[in-house]
């Protein structure tokens, strides 16, 4: 990414003819479809990308996909086991974009915890791995499936060190930064999940909730294409 994300500005444009075609092909209260992120804001990419997830796909690739999401919610797991493997396989593995997960606990305590536990993986190089185990194990939302002892179950399945993740766990040393990505999220307009701000180092692209995966095509295309 070059310089120019200093002063990456949402472009009105992109926004209303994305949203158009949206608009023309779903009803308004599923609550999704593609944006202008914010008329007259500016926005950067270390904004964008700050507090979240390591990185999957090359640094260098020309448009980012950041997610905002929460590990009980049953559109995250939705988009994770249908649209997010068409991008990883079309997009991602093939260098045109790379994808960044952050944090909104919209869900309360027990999403906050799965959260916890992702950034512990982490720690230990582990970050994807474990975060596509909690999806794999995904248990619905506010059921009680995310608990102390399954977060140490899926850090095994993940093959990570578990006195490891548990001292971690105990530390509550990503407490904070769990919280602070929730904030952060609501103060540039993310009130619901899954969403999604994709760019280049020109124009971005809000997209609110799990949409059809030709949408996120769409997206994608028109920056690479931009």
């Amino acid at each position: 990414m070059g310089a120019g994300l200093l002063f990456l500005v949402i472009p009105v444009v992109l926004g209303i003819a994305l949203g158009v075609l949206v608009s023309q092909a779903y009803d308004e209260s599923q609550a999704g479809g593609v944006q202008d992120a914010g008329a007259g804001s500016v926005l950067t990419a270390p904004a964008l990308t700050a507090g979240g997830s390591p990185a999957l796909g090359d640094a260098a690739a020309e448009v980012t996909m950041v997610e905002w999401g929460d590990y009980q919610c049953t559109y995250c797991y939705l988009f994770h086991n249908g649209t997010l493997q068409h991008i990883k396989d079309a997009y991602v593995e093939t260098g045109k974009v790379r994808l960044v997960f952050k944090d909104f606990a919209l869900n309360g305590p027990d999403s906050a915890l799965a959260a916890e536990a992702s950034r512990c993986a982490a720690e230990q190089s582990g970050y994807w791995k474990y975060h596509d185990t909690l999806y794999r194990n995904w248990g619905g939302e506010r059921t009680g499936w995310i608990t102390i002892e399954a977060l140490a179950t899926f850090a095994e399945s993940a093959g990570l060190d578990i006195p490891e993740f548990e001292e971690c766990m105990e530390s509550e040393r990503h407490r904070g930064a769990v919280a602070e990505s929730y904030r952060a999220g609501q103060g540039i307009g993310i009130d619901a999940t899954p969403s999604f701000m994709i760019f280049d180092d020109k124009n971005v692209v809000k997209i609110r909730g799990n949409q059809p995966q030709e949408v996120f095509v769409g997206a994608i295309e028109g920056l690479l294409q931009n």
